[in-house]
């Protein structure tokens, strides 16, 4: 048994590395490990760093792999080249990771008891916390922080074509202790099946970042592929570090990949409210918002427009 963990880099450094670190503690048992770090063209030495991180964690008995790209390619297409590889090499399961998060040392081992007792699992996802300090909010009590549920299963209002993590914001008091099927599952950490994969393909390209983890888990339901949360382990994960919530870069690939999503898997009336709101959008919305409308219907996918 093969397990492939892919985790892409651009520019995050001191994120990556400190997401290699927490894989040192790992002791794969009835599994082989190969972790690929995917470099999306970084400039700022990360390349050097994860070499010489690798050097450290391979004492672990694990096998480390770095795939530099001539560019940067997003989020989607990144994690497909770093995908591709792992089929290729023969990986049996795939765990997608964000390069900031940090892992519980049981959680492959975890997945793959989950996975084997869910035949038709084509995804599972476990409990994400958010790591320390990096809570939207600054209620909680000292003893809660390391607790705060960022993902407990995901869940689409298809009515408004908006997806949202279930119990965000909650402290883990066992609410969420029953492994269930979810709208989606995110890619944040996402373990897949690669008979799945090799069903209904990777990530669409189209969408560069955010929501080609919906349309992933839409087209393994379509094709009869279960997605799954899982609480029988959990990560940590430092919660929109690349991006930054509420950005630019936010309200262009949002407004412009939820009309791609909304108009391959909602309801005909929610389409017909996602367009009368796409033309309120391009009257009076943002800067941004209105060049993700513009190339949605200009059929500008990938990086589009974005600067």
């Amino acid at each position: 048994m093969k397990v492939a963990v892919i985790i892409l880099n651009w520019n995050r450094k001191k994120d990556t590395i400190e997401c290699l670190d927490s894989f040192g503690k790992v002791q794969p048992s009835n599994y082989e490990l190969e972790i690929v770090v995917v470099d999306n063209a970084s400039s700022d030495g990360s390349q050097k760093a994860v070499e010489k991180e690798f050097k450290i964690i391979t004492k672990k008995n694990l096998s480390c792999t770095q795939i530099e790209n001539a560019t940067n390619l997003g989020f989607a297409a990144g994690n497909n080249v770093g995908m591709k590889y792992a089929l290729d090499s023969g990986a049996d399961y795939l765990l997608v990771l964000n390069n900031d998060t940090e892992i519980d040392q049981d959680l492959i081992s975890m997945l793959l008891k989950v996975a084997k007792s869910h035949p038709k699992s084509g995804a599972i996802v476990p409990k994400i916390y958010f790591a320390k300090g990096f809570e939207f909010h600054k209620r909680y009590k000292k003893q809660d922080l390391g607790k705060v549920i960022w993902y407990a299963g995901g869940d689409i209002d298809w009515n408004n074509v908006y997806g949202t993590n279930h119990g965000v914001d909650e402290v883990d008091k066992g609410q969420f202790e029953k492994t269930r099927e979810v709208d989606f599952a995110t890619g944040a950490c996402v373990f897949l099946k690669s008979d799945a994969l090799k069903d209904i393909g990777l990530f669409d390209e189209k969408y560069r970042l955010y929501l080609e983890d919906a349309d992933l888990s839409q087209r393994l339901k379509k094709n009869g592929w279960n997605v799954l949360y899982t609480p029988k382990t959990h990560i940590w994960h430092k919660v929109a570090q690349s991006s930054g919530i509420g950005s630019d870069l936010n309200d262009y690939y949002i407004s412009r990949n939820r009309l791609l999503f909304g108009m391959r898997y909602a309801s005909l009336r929610a389409k017909i409210a996602l367009i009368r709101e796409s033309i309120k959008l391009l009257l009076s919305g943002r800067k941004w918002q209105k060049a993700g409308i513009r190339d949605f219907y200009l059929g500008k996918f990938g990086k589009g427009s974005w600067k």
